[in-house]
């Protein structure tokens, strides 16, 4: 009755509902917020949850909880993405995507003092500083600090100057004077406009106008050797220079395209990297990335609308020109978005997914560094997914047949325990029931030994095995699991050689596995190495057989003999192109005779 009821009061709060943009709000039947969700018309959107089946599991899950629902109205749908953001961020929904902000990048601030200082901080607070960043590179902030510090002499002292404290002499130089690192205001030896025009050359350096301040220096560097001030118009010079050096070590990205922002999306199926770079003059002078956990199957459209207001709150950013992949899922006023196609735009979107992919792999190793078996679990569970299999697979097998023109065939079984080698599990297997060369029949073989001493022994089984070969060599492996009860217990897959496809049992169509797949490199891993150690044995055995031909068939010698024979003439060949004489030297007359007489 109770959700009946339910029903009915969402079912009349839904059909009274604006067709214009705004906010909706879900809650459970305790009253907590589960979800936030923005719309461009409220009816529509809220009402697409109610009249079907979702694909998703989550949103189905999410529909059923909903005991409730509110709404706010906003004049565009760019004011509804902002009150979303806000309204995520205070409620934090179950429900909502998750932006993953457990870092914090430093800035550089220039106080907002009588003499400024500059310095770097992770603190951004609201007292009329400005502040310069992010930057995802410590390196790259003490870069540019060095580069401010040689250029001009600002204070590094927290002394909270004034003009009644110099005039009093209420302060004294410290080192940073005695070594020209300040100028000290201090004490009154630099003017408040003196200092203030060091400052605003800074914000030049810090905003990324390095070029604009060049051309300043230059003519200031001209009319002063002009004046015939050969002396101060050095100095400038040597400043000129220092910025000369530091611009070509900084991250210039391109000559021709100059003031644009840059949004870069890593998006592997599940939490979603985006990065933002924001270029002046053809130089990133800020960068960051951003990490959302999704919940519900968000599109990337829909997280990038979201990244682009959290840089736009966070950083005070005002969009112009902005390169993306894909347009954002809500239009925003005055902004010209550009998915390039080639050139160097195309470029520096390929250099902002790359800063995003690498921030994906930084916090994978992160992660792995302090906890080695969570690398683990992901790799199996990535194994798990693509392999659709029902558990993790923590032990894997692989087979490989080894023969030459139906030689000797063998058959090699490496062990990954973990996705890593086992190498005390190889096993080797002489085919014995199979006469030439029958790959199918040996893999019968070979599975039916192992498996049927595994059940025996009551050691664990695997729960994958790896088939080096196509569908006829799985179709094989399969039969056999099946012959001995084991087909529903353990999952079996193939692999052929030539374009590593993947397949799968009762499926003529193989599996491309991505080439940058984690899942895929332990798949090569497993066939190479069993490959390496089928070809290894079976070469002993070759060695052995050709061996065996020719000496082991002689009455009357032994392995004592043939080894002394081997170890001084180095092949059969030479012992048979040999002497008697030279035979008895190694192994006395009468065994000299024996195998003169028997290798002819």
């Amino acid at each position: 009755m109770a959700k009946h009821q339910r029903s009915l009061k969402l079912e009349e709060k839904i059909a009274v509902l604006p067709s214009s943009p705004g906010v909706y709000m879900y809650f459970d039947s305790q009253g907590t917020v589960i979800y936030i969700g923005k719309a461009k018309n409220l009816k529509r959107r809220v009402s697409s949850y109610f009249n079907r089946t979702h694909d998703s599991v989550r949103t189905n899950l999410l529909v059923r909880a909903i005991a409730d629902m509110r709404y706010i109205v906003v004049p565009t749908e760019e004011d509804a993405l902002n009150l979303e953001n806000s309204m995520i961020k205070e409620y934090k929904p179950r429900y909502n995507v998750l932006l993953k902000d457990d870092k914090s990048y430093p800035w550089i601030v220039v106080t907002n003092e009588t003499f400024p200082r500059v310095f770097m901080t992770r603190q951004r607070l609201k007292d009329g500083s400005k502040y310069y960043g992010p930057f995802t590179n410590v390196g790259a902030a003490r870069a540019v600090l060095d580069l401010i510090r040689d250029l001009y002499p600002i204070r590094s002292c927290r002394h909270p100057l004034t003009a009644d404290g110099i005039r009093r002499g209420k302060w004294h130089v410290c080192l940073d004077y005695h070594i020209k690192r300040c100028a000290g205001p201090c004490i009154g030896k630099m003017s408040v406009q003196e200092y203030a025009d060091n400052i605003r050359n800074v914000k030049q350096i810090l905003k990324g106008d390095i070029s604009g301040l060049q051309e300043v220096l230059k003519e200031e560097m001209t009319r002063l050797a002009g004046e015939l001030r050969f002396e101060e118009a050095q100095a400038v010079k040597e400043k000129y220079q220092k910025i000369e050096r530091y611009r070509a070590n900084s991250a210039i990205v391109s000559q021709t395209v100059t003031d644009v922002d840059v949004f870069g999306v890593d998006d592997d199926g599940g939490d979603v990297y985006i990065n933002y770079m924001h270029v002046r003059r053809g130089a990133v002078v800020s960068s960051i990335t951003l990490e959302y956990k999704r919940r519900m199957d968000e599109s990337v459209a829909q997280l990038l609308s979201y990244a682009m207001d959290e840089i736009s709150k966070e950083l005070k950013v005002n969009y112009e020109d902005v390169i993306v992949e894909q347009k954002p899922d809500v239009e925003m006023e005055g902004v010209n978005f550009i998915i390039p196609q080639r050139g160097d735009k195309i470029k520096l979107l390929e250099v902002s997914k790359r800063n995003a992919t690498q921030t994906k792999i930084d916090k994978l190793k992160q992660m792995e560094k302090r906890s080695p078996e969570q690398r683990t679990e992901r790799l199996l569970k990535r194994i798990q997914d693509d392999f659709r299999l029902t558990e993790l697979p923590h032990h894997i097998e692989c087979f490989d047949n080894s023969n030459i023109q139906g030689t000797n065939p063998v058959s090699s079984c490496v062990v990954f325990k973990n996705g890593k080698p086992s190498k005390r599990d190889y096993r080797h297997f002489n085919i014995k029931t199979v006469e030439g060369p029958d790959d199918f029949a040996s893999m019968r073989e070979v599975l039916t030994r192992r498996y049927t001493r595994l059940l025996n022994e009551g050691e664990s089984l695997p729960q994958l095995i790896v088939i080096d070969g196509g569908k006829g060599q799985l179709s094989a492996a399969v039969e056999t699991l099946e012959s001995i009860g084991l087909r529903g217990q353990i999952a079996v897959v193939g692999i052929a050689k030539r374009l590593e496809e993947i397949y799968f049992p009762g499926d003529s169509i193989p599996l491309y596995i991505d080439k940058n797949s984690e899942t895929l490199r332990v798949i090569q891993a497993l066939r190479d190495e069993a490959h390496r150690f089928g070809i290894t044995h079976h070469r002993n055995r070759r060695s052995k057989s050709q061996t065996a031909s020719e000496l082991d068939q002689i009455k009357g010698v032994g392995e004592k003999t043939k080894e002394l024979l081997l170890k001084q003439f180095k092949s059969v060949k030479r012992v048979k192109e040999a002497t008697v004489e030279a035979l008895a030297e190694v192994v006395g007359p009468a065994k000299a005779k024996l195998v003169y007489e028997g290798l002819r």
